[in-house]
């Protein structure tokens, strides 16, 4: 340092000590003291109490607070620490904790962290001039940033995929029609994943409050995440693979459990539905067309003047008996749950509701009271196990009522004005927190509460569905984006929300298909609903006062565009419910973004090719506005067929598409495994006894494991499932099928082995006779216009077998 550095850090000095002022930033400062347990290093430092503790091989929990921390609690977090070999040593500058997987070096002077591999590679280090410091109430860690380093993740966040060089903000916030870029939307997840240096990490920010996240935003020195109250309290997620890192998430903040196979159907929505010949046209009308579907869900306009726990007496004389001729057609009902409830002398909810003093109060403990929906209305208070008790009894109401689904919305907590006072006080399980701790939670919160109430009503397994959430959402619910626009860019946005949610750890999402506000184009409805077909949530809906948007009302054509892919994702039940089995058990998402397993591959990122998504492991889905009459595919390494017609494509390319209004382009990966079945209009109903195996010949060694249950219960927790993991070896050029596990029985007695790209040369090996077929996976679109051209039958030349479905392990040769 110069004299004259050393002298104006003289004068600064001088400045504050003779003004009295005080540094309106507070650093941690030094250590001053520290204890050593053995997984555990507490401290304290010149301004702040702190702790670090090794929560697994590959994650390392930091708290730090200005005050001694806090009784330890998180509505996020299921995972106890795993016992761990952890190595100690400390000298006087920094201790040093070191697993088989990661070591992380503590600086005392001043604290700051830094983690590095175990070979000594730096992933991810405070910032060393800013470290960790508060303004005021404001708690902030800055992180170096490292050449190159790429950002992702982040939940439900607007955007490009990498989201270096932007700042985002976690406060659940009601954002009608909002625009591709706005931020925050409706649900927050504090966690993200940096990539460098063919290194990934994952960060999760554990508080409540609201939180922001820059990614070098506005400055080209750090990351940094932040939080305007609370403690510093994050887990840093350490793996050589990015899908490693989602695993280990979910695990700290668990997994989803397995949803009923009705949910994974088709859902026709709108707001709204209404009065119930209106509801039974609509069923009708689905299947006289022949449009598969499991699900209708009915709007605020099924209450009784928009009061939760009534029905609508003029619209719904007996929703029970309607709700029972829908189940009947083989649809699932399910209805719009909203928090507030109107003060309104009379009303049973509401008066039962003060009775037994579950509302969320003012410091004055008077009941806090905003317009919504039905008008003034007081809000249970989710944070409180009183709260959740008595909403367990009140969601019976629909139960008893025939309904199977619940959709929790305006749960941000959404009301007119948008203003919601800080002094509102929470529960939080006992801890008491004001609304700034306790708004990012509620939705949560109400979300658990439902599922938990519908469980309880039902003993079976309830769809929930929420528009607001917190990290740990994916226990409980499906999300879906929200109130988005009738736009060819709010389609692809969306695309990139459900991949995003994918990075953070939310398998079950889903947006409103043809947008939700505004009226879609022909070809834009037609793009979407192609679109939808690969996503794990499969929900059109759109808005009052908006065109009827059921596939008919766009045409003949696209009601047979739509009818094709619809068809297609019920004949790909079996792999959708397999990829779902993989996602309650792993955490891996359905929607996957190119970067799970592409994740140091520059293409990735660039703007022409971040919205494709693989759709579990083996479909590679490439979404186009419904204007391109062209656009560019990267195909990562690997071989590719094209899912119409069998085309191979190499991999590590890119390629120019004609692209098609009658098909999306959709791509199989060589080495997949794809299990269909016949076409079904309803989960109901059964498919034929054969489960069609799709082989696709490739260059890597692949496994896919076959799942199935009864679809509705909890048995399988027991044991009750069938499950089969079938290996695709490519050096050994077999495919083996190992013992089934697991005590169910298979809805499919033989198995119709499907070879995709196998020629005469591989002399495939099985106990039944090959034979040469064309399938088609897609139905020709009709020709409407008598002078226009008949559009070809397209489909794949393949060799097929059917075989017995043993049991037992056997190989098939080639």
């Amino acid at each position: 340092m110069s004299k004259f550095s050393i002298f104006i850090l003289f004068l600064v000095a001088a400045f504050f000590n003779v003004s009295g002022q005080q540094n309106p930033v507070l650093s941690a400062g030094d250590v001053t003291s520290t204890s050593i347990e053995t997984q555990k290093l507490t401290f304290k430092t010149t301004n702040a109490f702190g702790e670090i503790q090794v929560y697994s091989p590959n994650m390392v929990r930091v708290r730090l607070d200005k005050k001694p921390l806090a009784k330890d609690f998180s509505y996020a977090v299921v995972m106890q620490p795993q016992k761990t070999n952890v190595k100690v040593s400390q000298s006087e500058n920094e201790i040093v904790l070191l697993t088989d997987s990661l070591k992380a070096v503590i600086s005392k002077k001043p604290f700051a962290v830094a983690f590095f591999t175990t070979d000594g590679k730096l992933i991810n280090q405070d910032e060393k001039g800013l470290q960790n410091s508060w303004v005021a109430e404001e708690v902030t860690a800055y992180k170096q940033m490292q050449p190159g380093e790429r950002f992702v993740g982040l939940g439900e966040k607007n955007g490009n995929l990498d989201r270096k060089g932007n700042g985002y903000t976690n406060w659940n916030y009601d954002a009608f029609g909002y625009s591709t870029g706005q931020d925050p939307l409706y649900s927050s997840i504090p966690f993200y994943i940096g990539i460098h240096n063919r290194l990934n990490y994952g960060i999760f920010l554990d508080n409540t409050y609201q939180t922001d996240f820059n990614f070098g935003a506005s400055n080209n020195r750090f990351s940094s995440f932040s939080a305007q109250g609370g403690e510093l309290n994050y887990y840093f997620i350490y793996h050589t693979q990015l899908s490693d890192i989602v695993k280990s998430y979910t695990a700290l903040t668990g997994r989803m459990k397995m949803p009923p196979l009705w949910s994974l159907g088709y859902q026709q929505n709108r707001y709204s539905y209404y009065p119930e010949t209106e509801v039974m046209r609509i069923a009708q009308t689905l299947r006289e067309k022949k449009i598969p579907a499991d699900g209708i869900t009915l709007d605020i306009h099924y209450m009784d003047q928009y009061k939760l726990f009534t029905w609508d007496k003029q619209r719904f004389g007996d929703p029970l008996a309607m709700n029972k001729k829908l189940k009947a057609m083989g649809f699932k009902t399910t209805v719009i749950v909203d928090p507030g409830i109107k003060v309104e002398d009379g009303y049973a909810a509401y008066e039962d509701g003060v009775k037994k003093n579950i509302f969320v109060k003012y410091v004055d403990s008077t009941n806090f009271t905003a317009q919504v929906w039905p008008g003034w209305c007081h809000f249970p208070d989710f944070t409180s196990p009183l709260g959740r008790n008595w909403w367990h009894e009140k969601i019976k109401f629909f139960a008893n009522t025939g309904v199977d689904g619940i959709w929790n919305d305006m749960n941000e907590i959404a009301s007119w004005g948008q203003k919601m006072p800080s002094n509102i006080i929470f529960n939080y399980d006992g801890a008491l927190a004001s609304h700034k701790q306790a708004h990012n939670v509620y939705g949560l919160q109400m979300a658990r509460s439902s599922f938990e109430g519908m469980v309880q009503a039902t003993n079976k397994r309830p769809f929930n569905l929420t528009r607001a959430g917190y990290a740990g959402l994916q226990r409980y619910t499906a999300i879906w984006t929200g109130d988005n626009r009738s736009e060819e860019d709010h389609m692809l946005a969306g695309v990139r929300l459900l991949n995003s949610l994918g990075l953070s750890g939310v398998a079950f999402t889903g947006m409103d298909i043809g947008g939700f506000t505004g009226n879609p184009s022909i070809s834009l409805y037609a793009r979407w609903i192609q679109i939808g077909a690969f996503n794990p949530y499969f929900r059109n809906h759109t808005a009052v006062n908006t065109k009827s948007s059921e596939p008919w009302a766009y045409g003949e054509e696209v009601t047979e565009i739509s009818r094709n892919f619809i068809n297609l994702r019920y004949k790909l039940l079996p792999y959708l419910y397999s990829t779902f089995n993989e996602a309650a058990k792993t955490g891996m998402p359905v929607v996957r973004s190119l970067a799970f397993s592409n994740t140091h591959e520059p293409k990735v990122y660039d703007g022409k090719f971040q919205n494709q998504f693989m759709f579990g492991q083996a479909f590679l889905v490439a979404p186009f506005e419904s204007t391109k009459e062209y656009g560019a595919v990267f195909f990562p390494k690997g071989n590719w067929y094209s899912l119409y017609n069998d085309e191979q494509v190499a991999g590590d390319t890119e390629k120019i598409l004609r692209l098609s209004l009658q098909q999306l382009p959709v791509f199989v990966k060589g080495g997949s495994i794809v299990p269909m079945q016949s076409l079904i209009q309803n989960t109901t109903e059964k498919p034929s006894d054969t489960l069609v195996l799709h082989i696709y010949r490739g260059m890597q060694n692949n496994k896919f494991v076959y799942y199935e249950d009864d679809g509705e219960t909890y048995n399988y927790e027991n044991g009750d499932y069938y499950q089969r993991e079938i290996n695709y070896d490519a050096a050994q050029r077999k495919i083996v099928f190992n013992q089934v596990d697991g005590n169910f029985k298979s809805k499919f007695t033989s198995l119709k082995l499907v070879f995709h790209g196998f020629d005469d040369k591989d002399k495939i090996q099985t106990s039944g006779s090959l034979k040469a077929e064309l399938i088609s996976f897609i139905d020709p679109v009709s020709r409407f216009d008598p002078q226009g051209f008949a559009n070809p039958t397209i489909g794949c030349n393949v060799k097929t077998v059917i075989i017995a479905n043993d049991k037992n392990r056997f190989e098939i040769k080639y």
